[in-house]
């Protein structure tokens, strides 16, 4: 009997995740095979799923210590000291988001091949489930037309053919024959037992595979949007989307952590059923089939004798010798007893339909069909399937750790935008350097300032121009350009500022630059562009 086959060989990823420790709650070492009703087992891939709640313990409590140490360390920093912060705020922002965004691309993968392998194994299922129904349908349907059709028709003839013994000696031989056929198919296994199994296991994979789908999908869209909304907070500087990154970030990174613990158990119980699938399979059929029917559908190999090629002989042959002796009965007694001729007709079409169903018999029980889906469905599981759940471990974590390390940047960010603020808010209000001071000293003016073009006309010329009326001003600083410059009205009706301003000269261009220097710059450009 073979041990081994050629054509499946488990992926090394397989032997390398079966070869985790397995642990149960006492921490003792428990036996890697698959048995998932075992209980030892089932605590040794809780244990394996619990080690992702250590990298999030650690997480929070990195988390915990680097939020303490800012709120206790928080000093006053001048200028210098801002600039590496902000720096250093931005890159780690611009990393994680890197970071971030090339998991939801690892995860995108891992879940569409996890959701190909879950559906090939299911798909696979289906099919040989189909297989065995229809088995089944055709063992139960030989079996009653042998039973109760050709029955009914041997009674009448026997009652026809009763004056001729000899007649009724082939009846009887006919029965013979028809009991050999009957013992045959109700020795054959019994496979609607099986076919259930399969159907609720296949049911039961597409049910948790759709929500198991459906809830990286929404992890993955989650993590893309906190991407985009910790780029809107850091390019707008908002407190409210700073917070909202925050607690979407706790949640997320919890989340990533328990995927990680999930998607780990998950596949290390997998990859300890593709190590030995054969062995298990065993296991759960031993009480509704053979071993020999087992292995002859799991090996398919020439070497294994074919378990029901003795009973579909007796089955063929017992239908050929009835076939003869119907006929043969047709051509001699249809003459004698031409009422019998109607019964040995029906016997002839339950016969004929009894030779087309034992050709679709031995075509299904041919272990070709049901060892191929049993190939696929391993194909399925065991290389899409685990390389896929391997994907979205490694998606789990690097979000989990990138989002840790974004929680840490986020309060950074939160200081530093305070600390704008409140700069901001110190300043004085008729401080020139104030940008809400500038834009009241400047866009109103520039709402009653007359431009050149205001005055200028198709039919004059610069000398015809009329000078724009004199500036009030409260303040005797101020000076009046129309008064000063009668004689070049083209310059703006602006106030300038203070005894050290520029004079009338200053473009526009240069008055914005004049307004963002220092005081000691407005001395120096003050005294060049004296006349």
């Amino acid at each position: 009997m073979a041990s081994s086959r050629q054509d499946y060989i488990a992926p090394w990823w397989t032997y390398w995740l079966h070869n985790f420790p397995h642990l149960n709650f006492n921490f003792q070492t428990v036996d890697k095979t698959f048995k998932p009703e075992d209980a030892s087992y089932q605590q040794s891939l809780i244990f394996l799923a619990c080690v992702s709640a250590v990298g999030l313990g650690l997480s929070l409590l990195v988390l915990s210590a680097f939020l303490t140490c800012l709120c206790c360390c928080r000093r006053e920093e001048d200028e210098e000291v801002k600039r590496p912060d902000t720096c250093c705020v931005t890159w780690a922002a611009v990393i994680t988001g890197l970071v971030i965004c090339s998991a939801v691309g690892v995860g995108f993968y891992g879940n569409s091949e996890t959701n190909d392998g879950v559906y090939q194994l299911t798909y696979s299922i289906y099919n040989a489930n189909h297989t065995l129904g229809g088995i089944g349908s055709l063992v139960d349907n030989s079996l009653g037309s042998m039973q109760v059709g050709l029955k009914e028709h041997l009674e009448r003839l026997d009652e026809i053919f009763s004056p001729r013994g000899d007649y009724t000696q082939t009846l009887r031989f006919m029965q013979q024959m028809a009991n050999n056929i009957i013992q045959q198919l109700t020795a054959m296994p019994d496979t609607r037992k099986v076919q259930v199994d399969l159907a609720v296991i296949a049911d039961k994979t597409s049910f948790i595979e759709y929500y198991r789908w459906l809830t990286y999908l929404l992890l993955l869209i989650l993590d893309l949007l906190i991407c985009l909304i910790t780029c809107l907070g850091l390019a707008k500087q908002s407190r409210w989307l700073l917070a909202v990154i925050m607690v979407c970030g706790v949640l997320t990174m919890i989340m990533s952590w328990v995927s990680l613990g999930a998607g780990t158990a998950t596949a290390v119980g997998t990859s300890d059923f593709c190590v030995s699938p054969d062995k298990f399979i065993v296991n759960q059929t031993k009480d509704s089939l053979s071993a020999d029917i087992v292995h002859y559908y799991l090996y398919c190999s020439q070497s294994l004798p074919n378990p029901f090629q003795q009973s579909l002989t007796v089955f063929q042959r017992s239908l050929t010798t009835m076939q003869i002796q119907v006929q043969g009965l047709l051509q001699v007694s249809v003459a004698v007893f031409p009422t019998a001729e109607k019964d040995l007709l029906g016997i002839q079409r339950i016969l004929n339909s009894s030779e087309f169903n034992l050709h679709q018999l031995t075509a299904l029980l041919d272990c070709r069909s049901l060892h191929k889906d049993y190939l696929e469905a391993l194909l399925g599981i065991c290389y899409d399937g685990v390389e896929g759940l391997l994907y979205l471990c490694l998606f789990s974590l690097l979000a989990a750790c990138a989002f840790c390390a974004l929680l840490c940047a986020v309060p950074r960010a939160w200081a530093l935008i305070a600390i704008r603020d409140r700069d901001c808010d110190d300043m004085d209000e008729e401080d020139p350097f104030n940008p809400s001071r500038r834009i009241t000293a400047y866009n109103p003016s520039r709402a009653q300032v007359h431009s050149f073009c205001s005055y200028s006309s198709s039919m004059g010329s610069q000398t015809s121009l009329h000078p724009p009326l004199p500036a009030t001003s409260s303040t005797p600083e101020y000076m009046n350009q129309s008064m000063l410059f009668e004689r070049n009205p083209r310059y703006e009706n602006v106030p300038l500022i203070g005894s050290g301003s520029p004079p009338p000269s200053y473009s526009p261009s240069m008055r914005t630059t004049y307004l963002s220097m220092t005081d000691a710059q407005i001395r120096h450009f003050g005294t060049d562009f004296q006349m």
